[in-house]
């Protein structure tokens, strides 16, 4: 399994990097809304909802708010600022939802439909931050790249840092493999890909301390969205949210710390002047 992830990750990167580097907008936008459709389709399964027809029901009515969104952008984009915004705020209330593990833990009408509304206030944010990201003029592509690769760089640092050295679980009833060391292994990682990053960015080295910042409050943040995942997985009874891409489970099991850091990147770079 360790061979065929590895083998798939060496496919799947370099198609993500040359996407995001020299895709127009319009059609990132379009690959991005598949690809997190896709994830939101296997939410759907997560949350216990079988039956075919709703589950396309909830895919539709989320392929319609963002073609809503990129259809309302605007010149100046207020509703992908505003959207994103939205997903922060969500993401800011699912520490606590995270916090109280036994929540929503019930197979109940109520609560299925709680969690399906998380789907949309996760993906769709994710969407409107990654496209606002790309499209900033200069180096927007390398923009929205760079906080692709800092959730990349931060689940390696985890996984290498917490094999060799967890010994702490750091929420052993939602995610029992996840520990403090490989936390902070993680948040090293993507500082390590922020200093990197400054001159491919067109910033000075006066916006490194700024830089390193925000990338660590994103990497923080994309934890929380593995672990949300990670609790829907065990509520469900799931061990992977799909097995669409080999040695890697579903593409829910991809997307999952994305959804929660795009949009607290694409915040915190408005909110912080970079």
């Amino acid at each position: 399994m360790s061979r065929t992830r590895i083998l798939t990750g060496l496919v799947l990167a370099p198609t993500a990097v040359a996407g995001l580097l020299w895709l127009p907008t319009e059609w990132l936008a379009l690959v991005a809304a598949v690809l997190l459709l896709a994830g939101l389709w296997e939410w759907t399964r997560l949350t216990g909802l079988s039956d075919p027809m709703p589950r396309l029901g909830y895919i539709t009515a989320n392929a319609l708010m963002i073609a809503a969104l990129a259809w309302a952008a605007g010149p100046n984009l207020f509703a992908l600022k505003a959207a994103a915004l939205l997903g922060v705020a969500w993401w800011v209330l699912a520490l606590a939802w995270l916090w109280r593990f036994e929540f929503g833990q019930a197979d109940r009408g109520r609560f299925r439909i709680l969690k399906l509304l998380a789907g949309s206030l996760a993906a769709v944010p994710a969407w409107a931050a990654l496209v606002w990201l790309h499209q900033l003029p200069g180096h927007g592509p390398r923009w929205a790249l760079f906080a692709v690769m800092l959730v990349w760089a931060a689940d390696t640092g985890a996984y290498f840092v917490g094999v060799r050295m967890g010994k702490h679980k750091m929420a052993p009833r939602i995610s029992p493999n996840k520990s403090w060391e490989g936390f902070w292994g993680g948040l090293a990682g993507a500082s390590l890909i922020a200093v990197l990053a400054v001159k491919p960015l067109g910033l000075g080295w006066d916006d490194l301390p700024v830089l390193v910042f925000l990338t660590i409050v994103a990497a923080m943040m994309s934890v929380a969205g593995d672990l949300f995942e990670s609790l829907l997985k065990r509520h469900s009874g799931h061990k992977d949210s799909g097995h669409l891409i080999p040695g890697h489970g579903g593409m829910l099991d991809r997307l999952d710390s994305l959804l929660a850091a795009l949009p607290v990147f694409m915040v915190g770079k408005l909110w912080l002047g970079l």
